[in-house]
């Protein structure tokens, strides 16, 4: 497959999350701090909360995931503007999809009190010598790119972000259709899967997006609350996008930022 094909392929699927993609091609980051589809039940996992307390921007800022916390990959801690997307560039023809469309974006749930964003890189495998061209660029690509947004609430808006997703992964199970800072964004199915741990809730939810030469391709959203606190992570893999393969969100990932709220 020629480098426009995949190109164009995950900017059609995603121009929001995967423009991040296409970018660390080429190299992109912050140097300096450095589900099984359709089988899952829609419903979060739940324990019991007490009262929590809200984070400021600035505890949220030392709670957000470090280069220092992860083995591999890269830490980006200063979005560029491609990936810092704001809520009114995020639309739905379904108002009732709109949480989904927003967790994919890497924009918060409702109206947090502070927020705080990061990204993640992995590291590609990188492809023998005699691997041919088209697949070494698959290989090239072969990784996943997640945002990640910390918000942090006031009363039971946490709680009530979670279960918001989780309404609409049910609501909109048959897909639904958005725009995503002026892109088209068509997710012919969403379905849920195992839960995350380590928090005090938690969802999964699995976007089967519509891309070209018909290619349905995965994009990953995971939300973890933790008191008043909510992480959502929006993973995409612009080779998946391509070829329509699964693929997991790093849970490696996920545990070093939970783990990170305490």
């Amino acid at each position: 497959m020629r480098t426009s094909s995949v190109r164009r392929t995950a900017l059609a699927a995603s121009a929001a999350a995967l423009a991040l993609l296409v970018s660390a091609c080429g190299g992109s980051g912050d140097d300096q701090d450095k589900a099984d589809e359709g089988k899952g039940k829609a419903a979060p996992s739940t324990s019991a909360a007490a009262p929590a307390k809200t984070l400021t921007a600035a505890e949220l800022e030392k709670a957000a995931l470090a280069q220092s916390d992860v083995k591999g990959g890269k830490v980006a801690t200063k979005l560029p503007a491609t990936d810092d997307i704001a809520a009114d560039q995020v639309t739905t023809e379904d108002a009732a999809c709109l949480p989904l469309a927003h967790a994919q974006a890497g924009v918060a749930q409702g109206e947090p009190a502070a927020t705080v964003k990061r990204s993640f890189t992995g590291d590609p495998v990188k492809p023998g010598a005699d691997t041919k061209p088209e697949d070494a660029l698959l290989a090239a690509l072969d990784t996943e790119k997640v945002l990640i947004n910390l918000a942090s609430y006031e009363g039971d808006g946490a709680a009530q972000a979670v279960k918001g997703v989780v309404a609409a992964a049910e609501k909109c199970a048959g897909g639904f259709k958005a725009t995503l800072v002026g892109e088209p964004l068509d997710v012919e199915k969403v379905a849920t899967g195992d839960a995350p741990e380590g928090g005090d809730e938690g969802a999964a939810v699995t976007l089967t997006v519509a891309a070209e030469e018909g290619v349905k391709a995965p994009a990953k959203i995971v939300l973890v609350r933790k008191g008043s606190t909510v992480v959502t992570f929006s993973a995409v893999n612009l080779a998946s996008m391509a070829t329509g393969k699964d693929f997991e969100v790093p849970a490696d990932v996920v545990a070093a930022q939970v783990a990170k709220l305490g």
